[in-house]
């Protein structure tokens, strides 16, 4: 990994998550949660290092901390349209490319497990009904 992919994902995370934090449907859940901002992109900067690149910096478990969110479908549709337009501007197209990936699989895989039932409009849910 390069300095410059280094400095690439330093600028991803945290645009995206100013972003993120000003948006209507997602903001709140961060504010609720997020208590030290720099510690928090520290910590998605070396999650995002891990995936993209292999370097093995992040030692945490995603999931779990996402389970103690109150999190419904549209709020991982939120994150992932933020997510890609955010990559798409700031990373080359390759590298743009492979941060999206893996971040719809991700979202897909927390989907499954955090959101167990099916709204009537056949959404998911975390709740049934």
């Amino acid at each position: 990994m390069t300095s410059d992919s280094e400095d690439q994902i330093s600028q991803l995370v945290e645009l995206f998550y100013s972003r993120a934090q000003k948006d209507d449907l997602i903001g709140p859940v961060f504010d609720q949660f997020v208590r030290n901002w720099d510690h928090h992109h520290d910590i998605l900067k070396d999650f995002w290092r891990s995936q993209l690149f292999g370097a093995g910096t992040y030692q945490g478990n995603g999931y779990v901390a996402h389970q103690r969110l109150p999190l419904e479908e549209e709020h991982f549709d939120r994150w992932l349209t933020l997510w890609e337009q955010t990559a798409t501007e700031v990373l080359p197209p390759d590298l743009a490319q492979r941060a999206i990936g893996r971040a719809r699989h991700m979202a897909h895989q927390y989907k499954v497990g955090l959101l167990p039932y099916k709204r009537p409009d056949g959404r998911m849910s975390r709740t049934p009904g």
